[in-house]
Parts: C-alpha cells; sequence; structure tokens
C-alpha cells in the first residue's frame, strides 16, 4: 500500500483528495497546509508519495518542491494547480515533480496520475 502525504492549503481539498485516494487502497500517513509543513512531514512520515498544492501560503509548492527533492532526489511530488499556472507546473516539472494534475479534477485524474508513478 502507498502511503501519501496530502499537502494543500485548503481543508476541503484535502479531504477531498484524501477520500478518493482512500478508496483506493493508499494510505494517507499525513496532511500539510503549506510547504513549510510539508517538508517537515515529509521528513517525518517519509511517504511514497507527496500531492503538492502550487499556490499556498507562508512556502508555495514550487519552492517546497524544491527542498523536498534536495533532501530526497527520489521523492514522488505530484503537482496540484489551478487553471491557468501552467508556467508554474512547467517550472515545477523542470525541478523534477514526477506528474501534475490539474483542479478540478476528477477521481480517475489522480488516480492515474498517481498509478503512472509505478
Amino acid at each position: 500500500m502507498k502511503r501519501v502525504l496530502i499537502v494543500d492549503d485548503a481543508a476541503f481539498m484535502r479531504v477531498s483528495i484524501k477520500n478518493m485516494l482512500s478508496r483506493h487502497n493508499y494510505e494517507i500517513v499525513g496532511e500539510a497546509e503549506n510547504g513549510k509543513a510539508a517538508i517537515i512531514k515529509y521528513q517525518e512520515l517519509k511517504p511514497d508519495i507527496v500531492t503538492m498544492d502550487i499556490t499556498m501560503p507562508e512556502m508555495d509548492g514550487l519552492t517546497s518542491l524544491k527542498e523536498i527533492l534536495a533532501l530526497d532526489p527520489s521523492a514522488n511530488v505530484i503537482m496540484v494547480s489551478a487553471m491557468g499556472q501552467e508556467s508554474m507546473v512547467r517550472e515545477a516539472v523542470l525541478a523534477g515533480a514526477k506528474g501534475f494534475i490539474v483542479k478540478p479534477f476528477k477521481e480517475d485524474t489522480i488516480l492515474s496520475a498517481l498509478q503512472n508513478l509505478g
């Protein structure tokens, strides 16, 4: 069972992702509401996969992605972006994100993004 850390500043988004993944044999090991908290939780929990929102207060998803990859170059981070954030998504993928999903997304979209990680 893959262990997932969900990072999003919107509690309803975290709940929605958690519910979608829990139904499909993913174990949600933690949640974080910003990039700074995500780095701490990543080191603490060592998840297999991170879903990372791009736009968050305190520290955005791009900065957090780069910090996590500096700690663990093999980290599997999937970016979650809103419409119109293509340039940030491109930057995230170039920085080492393993994929991305665009909000609003359907359950099968997030599942296929995670399954593509092998």
